[in-house]
This record gives C-alpha cells, sequence and structure tokens, in this order.
C-alpha cells in the first residue's frame, strides 16, 4: 500500500471522492507543496501534480510521486492530459489548485498564454467552468507591481480565487498547508450548509471588578473554534463571535470580540440583519449568569483585608438571540451543568430549550471544560435525543451534519466563487474580493 493511503482521511472524510489537479510552478516555495498534496490527502482527496519544467528545477517529479501516489505530468504527450484531467466527461477533477503560483504563471493564465502544462491545464479548466484557486509566491515588490494586479484582477473576475500567506521578509509567502486545505474545503465540498449563513458565539464572558481585573470561567473557547471551523469547511459564509479565548482562531475564520454579556448583547443589536439572516445561530459561549458594577481604576490591595463584591443576575442572552433572529434561523444553545447524570442534563436541556425557544440544545458537564474532547447530549425541538462524544473537532462536524441533515435545504454542488474571507487581514497583496 502507498502511504499516501494510510493517511488519506485522517482528518475528516470531506473531500473523499473529490480529485484534485496542483498545477506547480517554478517558484523556491515549490518546495512546501508535498506539505499540501500530504494536507488535502488528510481531507479524503485523491491528488494529481502537473509541473512546469522551472518546478522540476526545485522540487523532483519522484517527491510529488510520493506525496500524491501518482506520476506527477511533467510533459504533454498524446495522452493530452490537460483534457483528460480537466476535460469534460467521467474523472473531470473537481478543482485545479496552482501552488506555488508565481507572477510569471499568473500573468500567463490571465492572457490565454499557454507554453507551460501548468499554463495549459489553467486554459482548459477555465474554458470548462473547472473552479481554479491560486496561491501565489513572489516577492513583495512583484506582488504589487500594476501587471500583476490587473492580472489577478481579470482572473478574479473570472470566478478564480486566491490564498494568500503571510507578507514577511519582503516575500509574499504562499499560504500553510492548513490555510490551503481550508479555501479548497470551503469552494467545493458539497454540504447542506454551503452558501449558508452561520454564526458561532463562544468563548468566555469577563465581568469586570475594576480596570484590571474580572470575574469568568474556565471556558477555553475550543468547541465554537471546531463548529465555525467545521461550518467554514462544509462552505458556510461564517462569523465567529468571540469572547475570551485559551486557543488559537484559524486565520480563516472572520472574528469579532466581546468581553461581557453586555457588550455581546450590544453586538447582536448592531448585527441584527446578519443575525437574521444566518440559517443557523450556534451558542457555545460561557455566558456569565452575573455581573458586577465595576470601580474605576485599580481596587488597592493594601486597602484591603477584605473584599465584598455585589453581584447582580446578568441579562440573558439566549432570549435576545431569538428575538432577533427568529425562525427559520436555528438557534442552537448550549447547557452546562456540573456533576449532572444524564437525567439531569435532559432536564437542564429541555428546560433551557421552553425559555428560549431555542431549536437544538446541546448539555454537557463541567468536566469537559479545556478539555480536548466532549461527551454531549443533543436534543432537537423535535425528534429524539443523542449522544456525540469524541473530540470537540469532531463533535462539531457530527453537530453540524445532524441539524443540516434536518433542518438545511441542500445547496448547490459547487458554491460561488470564494470572497475575501479566504484573505485574513495581516495579508499585504492588495486584491479585488474573490
Amino acid at each position: 500500500m502507498h502511504p499516501s493511503h494510510a493517511i488519506r482521511g485522517r482528518t475528516t472524510q470531506l473531500l473523499a471522492g473529490r480529485r484534485i489537479v496542483v498545477g506547480v510552478s517554478g517558484s523556491i516555495a515549490a518546495v512546501e507543496v508535498p506539505r499540501i498534496i500530504r494536507e488535502l490527502i488528510r481531507h479524503g482527496a485523491d491528488v494529481r501534480a502537473v509541473m512546469s519544467s522551472e518546478a522540476t528545477r526545485i522540487v523532483s517529479a519522484e517527491a510529488l510521486e510520493f506525496a500524491t501516489g501518482h506520476p506527477p505530468v511533467v510533459q504533454l504527450t498524446g495522452n493530452v492530459e490537460h483534457v483528460t484531467y480537466l476535460g469534460p466527461g467521467e474523472g473531470q477533477a473537481d478543482l485545479y489548485l496552482i501552488a506555488p503560483a508565481t507572477a510569471n504563471t499568473i500573468a500567463k493564465v490571465a492572457h490565454g498564454i499557454d507554453d507551460t502544462p501548468v499554463t495549459s491545464f489553467a486554459s482548459v479548466a477555465l474554458g470548462g467552468h473547472v473552479p481554479i484557486l491560486l496561491a501565489p509566491a513572489m516577492h513583495a515588490h512583484m506582488g504589487a507591481n500594476p501587471a500583476l494586479q490587473e492580472s489577478l484582477e481579470k482572473l478574479q473576475s473570472w470566478g478564480v480565487g486566491l490564498i494568500t500567506g503571510a507578507a514577511t521578509e519582503g516575500e509574499e509567502k504562499i499560504a500553510t498547508p492548513e490555510e490551503v486545505a481550508a479555501a479548497v474545503l470551503h469552494r467545493i465540498v458539497r454540504s447542506p450548509w454551503s452558501g449558508q449563513v452561520v454564526t458561532v458565539i463562544g468563548g468566555a464572558a469577563r465581568e469586570s471588578i475594576d480596570s484590571v481585573r474580572s470575574v469568568t470561567n474556565e471556558s477555553s473557547g475550543a468547541t465554537a473554534i471546531a463548529l465555525a471551523n467545521q461550518a467554514y469547511y462544509r462552505g458556510a459564509d461564517v462569523a465567529l463571535w468571540a469572547g475570551a479565548l485559551q486557543v488559537p482562531v484559524p486565520p480563516w475564520i472572520p472574528v469579532e470580540r466581546w468581553r461581557s454579556v453586555a457588550d455581546l448583547i450590544d453586538l447582536a443589536r448592531r448585527n441584527r440583519d446578519r443575525l437574521a439572516t444566518s440559517r443557523a445561530v450556534f451558542v457555545p459561549a460561557a455566558l456569565s449568569d452575573f455581573t458586577l458594577e465595576p470601580r474605576p481604576g485599580k481596587i488597592p490591595s493594601r486597602d484591603h483585608e477584605t473584599l465584598t463584591l455585589t453581584l447582580r443576575r446578568a441579562p440573558r442572552v439566549l432570549p435576545e438571540l431569538r428575538r432577533l433572529a427568529p425562525p427559520p434561523t436555528s438557534l442552537v444553545a448550549f447547557k452546562l451543568l456540573a456533576g449532572a447524570g444524564t437525567s439531569e442534563l435532559e432536564a437542564g436541556a429541555r428546560e433551557l430549550a421552553e425559555q428560549t425557544q431555542a431549536d437544538w440544545v446541546v448539555a454537557n458537564d463541567a468536566s469537559v471544560m479545556g478539555r480536548l474532547e466532549t461527551n454531549a447530549l443533543v436534543l432537537p425541538r423535535v425528534g429524539s435525543r443523542r449522544w456525540i462524544r469524541g473530540p470537540k473537532t469532531e463533535f462539531a462536524g457530527k453537530l453540524l451534519d445532524d441539524i443540516g441533515r434536518e433542518t438545511v435545504s441542500v445547496a448547490p454542488a459547487i458554491p460561488p466563487a470564494p470572497s475575501a474571507r479566504h484573505r485574513p487581514a495581516r495579508r499585504r497583496l492588495r486584491r479585488r474580493g474573490t
């Protein structure tokens, strides 16, 4: 068995049965391509490679054969490989990814020049409406070249998407394997969530005591990030509204920050249009039940042997979210109890659903806070309860799939061209939305 089969689908099965052709052009960033290919395979993809002659000077054909499990195309022959892989009919690839995409290759593709296998593949893909993504890599001054910018704008107007990497050390770096895989998944995964608006509210609330101290909880925000990420993989238009987090947010997920319960309610009211158009609002946030009036400045510890804080009940967020996002938006609430058995979890979840009119309630014990795994009881308003156990990333995917099957109409197989969501704010390359 080829080593590529041993890792296939290890991360997700979302690209199972999908074929991706990776075009490799002559940038030093080509040395990163085997890692990109293997990341796509970990999501289940069948990957084939095509190389320009310049690319073979940087990374060997044998290296890409090892990565993909298939010999790469290094020149076009009587087998008309560009038509075989990307032309019409059985076996047509689902996406053409050019990584790295040099300034030279981008300009050639934009102007219909087919003088390498990589550009000939692009010509067939464009003519046959096969989705194309570019992962540029070049010197920063080349990226700022007006001719290149014009070429990028032309390609984007044709529906070609960009996956840009970090701008550091005078270079426009190629995107990481994880960033590339996220963009590919977002573009071509067939899912009930494709093109749907999803809002995820997560992290821990912080209620200020004074200017430097706060009352908070042990939530890490991992469940919220997993839900946002898995929804993005499934093609959703995702926004993460995040309180305090202990885990990093992937750069392809847009984030709005809030601190206290009052901040979150204000954020929700300012974004009522998004909430009202969301297909689902997930609320795994650890929200404060109590708040307090913060004191100005810093309370001097030397002046107080003891300190009494007066807590008052915090405003309830879920009923306000339900008001701002009425049906058909699905409101997915989370209930956390400490030391509760199954019957207590179910009773607490049903009570929360009744109080907030949530469509789904996920109940779990406080023991899962800050851990990588969860053990959650899921109760839809209609239907039987179910348990989802395992890593939070797998839990998030299973929950989305369950809700998607039961509440979301299936969108077209190939969603619209990717948008600027693929480009984190730190990027320098000037682009129109992709």
